[in-house]
């Protein structure tokens, strides 16, 4: 028949493992290219600034750079309210790095990245010290685990009892 198509099947997925493992190893190159470019052109800019200072300028260099596409990750209150919730829910104080990971996971977004990880770290931590002003959030030294954090309610008698 001059029109069929003839598929090649295998109970092992040989082929689209190998073709996958190729795509894996293509985009590892393609970052480490970029990560060099990006070198590059740092170490360029390096240059041009120390021959813009030998040149007599004065400026602020770095008020002239073109602003940066920002980078948001949660929402007016939005972190806040996750880092609440995360708290009441919590069985036991937290540590910031265990919110951190609760928040992300309640986002729907991957705690094995590191980088983001670790800037979410950062951000729950600052929210944490702005927040707990104006909750019932207690903050408690632990020698085995450090800072760990938990949230209290109001009882009707205005005392506050730990989840």
């Amino acid at each position: 028949m001059a029109g069929t198509i003839r598929r090649s099947r295998t109970d092992t997925f040989e082929h689209t493992i190998n073709g996958l493992l190729t795509k894996r190893a293509d985009l590892f190159g393609e970052a480490e290219r970029i990560r060099d470019r990006l070198a590059e052109i740092k170490n360029d800019v390096q240059a041009l600034d120390r021959v813009l200072g030998s040149l007599g300028y004065v400026g602020d260099l770095d008020a002239a750079m073109p602003r940066q596409k920002r980078d948001v990750l949660f929402g007016p209150g939005d972190l806040s309210r996750a880092i609440l919730d995360t708290l009441r829910e919590a069985p036991k104080p937290m540590t910031t790095r265990e919110i951190a990971k609760a928040v992300l996971a309640l986002e729907g977004r991957d705690a094995a990245d590191r980088r983001l990880l670790s800037d979410v770290v950062k951000r729950v931590g600052k929210a944490l010290r702005g927040i707990s002003a104006g909750f019932d959030i207690r903050r408690e030294n632990s020698a085995s685990e450090g800072i760990t954090w938990s949230v209290r309610a109001r009882t009707d008698e205005g005392v506050a009892v730990e989840f």
